[in-house]
């Protein structure tokens, strides 16, 4: 019986981590033209919290 080619099985499972890897990136390039602030927030809304609010003086 052969004996099992561990060289070569480690050599596959690192090119197919290598392509999904730039399959993510890839996809990850083409989605942020169409979106420039990021997934949730529209570019003319500001974050929640104290944005909304005028500052007051200290004192």
């Amino acid at each position: 019986m052969a004996t099992p080619n561990y060289g070569y099985e480690k050599r596959q499972r690192e090119l197919a981590k290598k392509q999904k890897k730039e399959d993510k990136l890839r996809a990850k390039a083409q989605r942020k033209p169409n979106d420039p602030q990021g997934d949730d927030q529209p570019a003319d809304e500001q974050p929640e919290g104290d944005a909304g609010h005028p500052e007051q003086p200290a004192g």
